[in-house]
């Protein structure tokens, strides 16, 4: 996953994801161009999800919004 892949519908994924996690935050999730591991680290460790889960949720948020 390429950080422009998120990046163009990050707010929409961002409440996504904090409607599956309702544990993250503002704050876990502020995305930074170029720290993309360090974000799905901070996912990682409030969720408790592999790396591939996180990236699998991420992945089917941005593709639903392009449908």
């Amino acid at each position: 996953m390429t950080t422009l892949e998120i990046k163009g519908d990050w707010n929409i994924i961002k409440g996504n994801l904090k409607q599956k996690w309702a544990k993250l935050t503002d704050d876990d999730l502020q995305f930074i161009e170029g720290q993309q591991d360090e974000l799905l680290g901070r996912i990682q460790k409030r969720t408790g999800e592999t790396r591939e889960a996180v990236e699998a949720a991420i992945k089917a948020y941005r593709d639903a919004l392009a449908a």
